[in-house]
């Protein structure tokens, strides 16, 4: 028998990522494609630049959207300006600044740990002491919102503590951007990435970064090269950047950027302090009816993600079983947990499109029914 179109279900995706997608986006997604360099998608592309540059709270001539998933953007940042002279001190509090450390192992570069405890903020004293017993450091890379816990750090003082040292900073905001408040200018980040599908509520497969003036610096004057060459900035920022033709370094994902512009006019439009407002809002109702049905926050409240929820499993109730039903029943997706809390906990995501009255609701309701099974 031959294969068959594929088509997928409508699911509510209430876990840590991909968020829901708006019918505008997928609209948005289905327009006619064109060449990545057609004068009309370049224009496209300054006006996405100049939309992240609002989302991102910054000014920085360095802000682009890498052509593959936050990942991708985390590796751009770590290669461009790390090299193996380099002493990063990397935050650890989850899976993903484990993942910053795999960075600056393989650049070849020392990796100075500061180990938090998991569903708890980045403790900033811990920094500053790592730091002073490191002179030697040029960087502090950390998670903003640590993805696998649903613990939110103070970015700002984080950042005021690695420039009294004269170190640089490069931050992980793959969950927090659009979601929480994030100011890349006035706290002083030099290197930031995100994800497309996560509170933008687009299609996976899109890193937003940005690179301060003093970090685009670095990568100019590098006296090695960049290892990776699709990543290397120098090379990439000639096709995003410019007057008039773009030099060619790839084929642009062109209709994964329609939707992205489009998702980052709706975050425009929305305003995006409203969208923070929003996004609080959204988690406030969302713990009060889990707190109700007897479930546990794991992250204090002052360090809680507004949109990724961590709840412990209660006891003698099977995670994978509740987690089939309410995709099976309701086409309602949550999120398993991830290393310490893989199997005895929960991740409820309320990023982007998802985080609305009516999904808070219907996972309420669909959580109670489980639970009650």
């Amino acid at each position: 028998m031959p294969i068959q179109s594929f088509i997928p279900p409508e699911r509510t995706l209430m876990g840590p990522g991909p968020s829901d997608v708006s019918p505008r986006v997928l609209s948005a997604l289905a327009r006619p494609t064109i060449g990545h360099l057609d004068p009309m998608f370049i224009e496209m592309m300054d006006e996405v630049k100049s939309l992240l540059q609002y989302a991102f709270q910054t000014k920085n001539t360095y802000t682009m959207a890498i052509s593959a998933p936050g990942s991708a953007g985390m590796e751009a940042c770590f290669v461009n300006l790390v090299t193996p002279d380099d002493t990063v001190i990397v935050c650890q509090n989850g899976v993903f600044g484990a993942r910053m450390i795999e960075n600056v192992v393989r650049i070849g570069a020392k990796a100075v740990v500061v180990e938090g405890e998991w569903g708890r903020a980045v403790d900033p004293k811990a920094l500053e002491e790592a730091l002073k017993q490191t002179p030697q450091a040029t960087f502090v890379a950390f998670v903003h919102a640590e993805t696998s816990t649903g613990a939110l750090s103070d970015c700002k003082t984080l950042c005021e503590i690695a420039r009294k040292y004269d170190c640089l900073t490069i931050v992980d905001a793959v969950t927090s951007l659009g979601g929480v408040e994030l100011r890349v200018d006035d706290w002083g980040i030099d290197a930031v990435y995100s994800g497309s599908q996560k509170c933008l509520s687009c299609v996976p497969g899109l890193s937003p970064i940005s690179f301060s003036d003093k970090a685009a610096e670095i990568i100019k004057n590098r006296d090695s090269s960049v290892q990776s060459w699709f990543l290397d900035q120098s090379l990439v920022m000639g096709y995003w950047s410019g007057q008039g033709k773009r030099s060619y370094h790839h084929t642009a994902p062109v209709n994964s950027l329609y939707a992205l512009h489009e998702s980052l006019v709706m975050l425009q439009n929305e305003g995006l302090e409203n969208s923070w407002v929003r996004h609080q809002a959204q988690h406030k109702k969302l713990a009060a009816g889990l707190e109700s049905l007897g479930l546990e926050f794991i992250v204090p409240e002052d360090e809680r993600l507004p949109q990724l929820n961590l709840v412990y499993i209660p006891e003698g109730i099977d995670d994978a079983k509740v987690r089939q039903f309410l995709l099976t029943e309701y086409n309602l997706e949550i999120g398993a947990g991830l290393g310490k809390f893989a199997g005895t906990a929960w991740r409820i995501g309320l990023m982007g499109h998802t985080a609305r009255n009516e999904n808070v609701l219907l996972c309420l309701a669909a959580l109670k029914e489980a639970l009650a099974q």
